[in-house]
């Protein structure tokens, strides 16, 4: 199998909990250093990582218990990045998608975590349904 088409995979299952985000990007930017990103670029990963799994744990679980699942593959220079939660779901994608959208009443969440994760990243995708969780699939490409 040639490199350009060689896939390798790092599949994770973590708790719901936040100190896992950081967990979850330290095991990101391990996994990816393999691709000799610039600082710039992984650092951009491991924002988004952290984002995703926040989001996972504060609005899909709502800080309850669950499993986030994290899912890295490396396709030639691309990483592709999944995470996903089996939490209360996103009634409305388009909305929550909006910065400084958000559900938190706490004050304490900015709404910027969809906007992070498309500024740093080269392709978002987010699949959800009300009671069935969401998945979030981002993709960045390695100069």
């Amino acid at each position: 199998m040639n490199e350009k088409s060689r896939q390798e995979v790092l599949k994770v299952e973590m708790e719901s909990l936040s100190r896992n985000e950081e967990l979850a990007r330290v095991m990101a930017a391990v996994f990816l250093a393999r691709l000799d990103p610039t600082v710039e670029e992984i650092d951009d990963i491991k924002t988004a990582v952290s984002e995703a799994v926040t989001n996972a744990v504060i609005h899909g679980y709502q800080n309850g218990d669950g499993i986030i699942y994290m899912e890295i593959r490396i396709r030639g220079k691309e990483a592709e990045i999944e995470i996903r939660d089996q939490g209360v779901g996103i009634p409305d994608i388009k909305k929550a998608m909006e910065p400084m959208y958000t559900t938190d009443t706490t004050g304490q969440r900015s709404g910027m975590g969809f906007s992070f994760m498309e500024a740093f990243m080269d392709e978002l995708q987010v699949e959800s349904q009300p009671g069935m969780g969401t998945k979030i699939l981002m993709k960045k490409k390695i100069r």
